[in-house]
C-alpha cells in the first residue's frame, strides 16, 4: 500500500572514529568525492547490463515473491518465479503489461543527487577501506517536513571510489499523508561497480506505523539484484 509513495540497504557500519585517529578531510574534499561518486552512478547506462532481480515483499503477513530477469540485447523482461513457483502464461502476460506500463509511466526511480543534501555532508568517521558521512535527506515523495525528520548516512568505497552503502532511518515519527503516522523507517541503497559502472546491489525499505488510527502498518520490501552481464558492442 505505501511502497508505492516512498522509494526504494544491510545496516551502515557505525564505527565512530576519532579526529586524533585520521587525518580530516577539508569539507570541499569529501564533497568533491561524493559529488564525483553521483556522477559516475548518473553516468552509467542501466540499459546496456542484462540482470536479474528477486524481489520480496511482506505487507502485514501477507508475502509476495518473484524472480525477473531484464535482457538488454533487446530491452525486454522475463518473469522467472513467482512466489517460488514457475509462472502460468497469464502471469506471465500480466507481468510484462505491467512493466509495459511502468514504461510509459513517470520515471520515480531515486535520483542520488535529489536524496543527498551534499551542502549538509559531515564526516563521521572513516577507516582503511571506507569513508563515513552523514547528511541531510530530501525525499520529494514524502515532502520536506517528513524529510526534515529523517537522517542519511552512507559509505564511501575509497579504492574503488564509489559510494557503497546508503542508509537512511527516521529521527521521529511522520505522516506522509494524512491520518498516516510512520514510527519507524529505514531505507537501504547498496552499490557494486561493474568496469566503470555503478549498478545496484539490493534495496530495501521496512515501515512500521498506522493508518487511519486503527491500521497497522508493517512493511518490508527487498530488491536484490545479480548476474549482471554488459551488453556488447
Amino acid at each position: 500500500m505505501f511502497r508505492k509513495l516512498l522509494i526504494t540497504m544491510i545496516t551502515l557500519c557505525t564505527l565512530k572514529v576519532s579526529a586524533a585517529n585520521y587525518k580530516a578531510l577539508e569539507r570541499t574534499d569529501y564533497q568533491v568525492l561524493i559529488n564525483d561518486a553521483i556522477t559516475q552512478f548518473e553516468q552509467t547506462p542501466r540499459d546496456k547490463w542484462s540482470y536479474q532481480v528477486a524481489r520480496y515483499e511482506n505487507e502485514e503477513g501477507d508475502v509476495t515473491s518473484s524472480i525477473e530477469q531484464f535482457n538488454a540485447n533487446n530491452q525486454t523482461w522475463h518473469l522467472l518465479k513467482i512466489n517460488e513457483q514457475t509462472p502460468s502464461e497469464a502471469q506471465q502476460k500480466a507481468f510484462l503489461q505491467k512493466k509495459e506500463k511502468q514504461k510509459e509511466g513517470v520515471n520515480i526511480s531515486i535520483k542520488l543527487r535529489e536524496l543527498i543534501n551534499q551542502e549538509s555532508l559531515t564526516i563521521q568517521g572513516e577507516d582503511n577501506d571506507y569513508l563515513f558521512l552523514n547528511f541531510a535527506v530530501n525525499l520529494k515523495k514524502l515532502g520536506k517536513k517528513a524529510s526534515q525528520k529523517l537522517a542519511g548516512k552512507l559509505s564511501y568505497n575509497k579504492a574503488n571510489k564509489y559510494i557503497e552503502l546508503i542508509e537512511i532511518e527516521n529521527t521521529a515519527p511522520f505522516s506522509p499523508m494524512f491520518s498516516a503516522k510512520i514510527t519507524d523507517f529505514n531505507i537501504q541503497l547498496a552499490f557494486i561497480k561493474r568496469d566503470i559502472s555503478i549498478l545496484p546491489k539490493h534495496n530495501k525499505m521496512t515501515m512500521k506505523g498506522t493508518f487511519a488510527f486503527f491500521t497497522e502498518i508493517d512493511e518490508l520490501s527487498k530488491d536484490t539484484f545479480s548476474d549482471y552481464q554488459r551488453l556488447q558492442p
